[in-house]
């Protein structure tokens, strides 16, 4: 990844959803419960990286030491639900399947968090940093095209 000089805000002004999804191996010997679990987000990841009508921009995966978090970027809420809700999309199938084969015993633990933010919402700056984050998924532009300071950039008033 090569290092972008200088600040940097991301170029993104629409509407966004943050997505906020993860699972926690709660007792690690417990492998046929917690595996399918763990092998379900990639099928899916594929499945909307392929449809770029599915509404996610983009996404980003931290593995932790008993499971991982990722951080989405949606579109819309709609998108985000339809596609969840759908029964022919892999979501739904697994979502069932969790509650069929693992919930139960808690070995388990899945979670998420969506924050709905409205245009004009969003700050970001990156400071000598390679493509990360919302400027990943919608590319960056000078700081300075939108304001010095985070209260410029979210056009907050400066007179307390």
């Amino acid at each position: 990844m090569s290092v972008l000089e200088g600040r940097q805000t991301a170029a993104y002004d629409g509407d966004l959803v943050v997505f906020l999804i993860g699972f926690r191996v709660n007792s690690v010997r417990k492998v046929r419960e917690w595996l399918p679990v763990a092998n379900a987000m990639g099928p899916m990841l594929r499945q909307l990286s392929k449809d770029p009508a599915s509404g996610l921009l983009g996404f980003r995966t931290l593995p932790t030491w008993r499971g991982v978090t990722m951080i989405q970027y949606w579109e819309s809420i709609e998108k985000l639900q339809a596609f969840a809700n759908d029964d022919d999309r892999t979501h739904r199938p697994a979502w069932v399947d969790y509650f069929r084969k693992s919930y139960k015993g808690g070995a388990v633990g899945i979670w998420h968090e969506t924050y709905v933010v409205p245009a004009g919402s969003v700050e970001t700056i990156y400071g000598n940093m390679p493509l990360f984050g919302l400027g990943k998924v919608a590319g960056v532009e000078p700081v300075n095209k939108r304001g010095e300071t985070a209260a410029e950039r979210l056009h907050l008033s400066s007179d307390g």
